[in-house]
Parts: structure tokens; C-alpha cells; sequence
């Protein structure tokens, strides 16, 4: 495989390991690649060949995202964190480890501004505007910064 040019979408993107995110300018989502585990939060599971709109998060302004192994993770203007995708061992932070096919709101963040997201292979991390720092997800290796596995 060689890179190649493509005319698409959007200013800002995420590789992930199987799937790819856009933000347009306007604060749209776009996602394409594998959607085995609902990470491109189209309500399905399917593979898209060529970036679709997450139509979920329509109304949202999404100033950043984030791709991880098999999830996804954005952040709107209010300072809001939405994942999906594979919720395996927590890291969507939806207290569960269910898979969510279509964006989710995380509600541990209520009354918090949250000004970055960053999804990893199988966690995910997020920073206040207080300068607090929140992890969750496997804690393998201490990669949460919890102090333990």
C-alpha cells in the first residue's frame, strides 16, 4: 500500500488503529474504516470505505477528537466528552463495559469543563480546565498513572 490523495473532508484528524476521524470546521464528525466494534458511531457495525458524518453528534460543536483501538472519543465547546465504541474494560467511562454504536455522553464530567481528549489502545484520558487529569479504561502497565495495574 502506498499513501495516496485523496479530496476529503475536514481540517483536523485522528488515525486509529482500524478507523479514522475528521472535524470539519463547523464542529461535524466524520468517521470511515473498520466498525467491527461500533467506533465509527454510526449505529452499526459496518466498514466504510469513504468518510460518513456521525450524524449522531449533529447539534453538537466538536472542537477535538480522538481515535483509540476500537473507540472513539470527542469533545464539544461546552466541555463535554461524548465515546464510543468497544467499552471493554470501562474505557468509554460510561461505568460499564458495554459497546455503544452510537456517541455517548459522559456523565462523570457533569459540571466539569473538560478541554482535551486523548483515546489509546484500550483507554482513554481527559484534562479539565482545573488541570485535573482523569484516566480510565485497562490500567495494564500503569498507563492509567493510578499507581497500580
Amino acid at each position: 500500500w502506498w499513501p495516496a490523495r485523496r479530496r476529503c473532508v475536514g481540517g483536523r484528524r485522528a488515525a486509529g488503529l482500524r478507523h479514522s476521524l475528521a472535524l470539519t470546521a463547523d464542529g461535524a464528525v466524520w468517521s470511515w474504516g473498520n466498525g467491527d466494534s461500533g467506533e465509527l458511531g454510526h449505529g452499526d457495525r459496518q466498514t466504510q470505505l469513504l468518510p460518513k458524518k456521525v450524524e449522531a453528534l449533529a447539534g453538537q460543536r466538536v472542537i477535538a477528537v480522538s481515535a483509540g483501538g476500537y473507540h472513539s472519543l470527542a469533545l464539544t465547546s461546552d466541555g463535554a466528552v461524548w465515546s464510543w465504541g468497544d467499552g471493554g474494560q470501562g474505557r468509554l467511562g460510561h461505568g460499564d463495559w458495554q459497546n455503544q454504536l452510537l456517541p455517548k455522553k459522559v456523565e462523570a464530567f457533569a459540571g466539569q469543563r473538560v478541554v482535551a481528549v486523548s483515546a489509546g489502545g484500550q483507554h482513554s484520558l481527559a484534562l479539565t480546565a482545573g488541570g485535573a487529569v482523569w484516566s480510565w479504561g485497562d490500567g495494564g502497565e500503569g498507563k492509567l498513572g493510578h499507581g497500580d495495574q
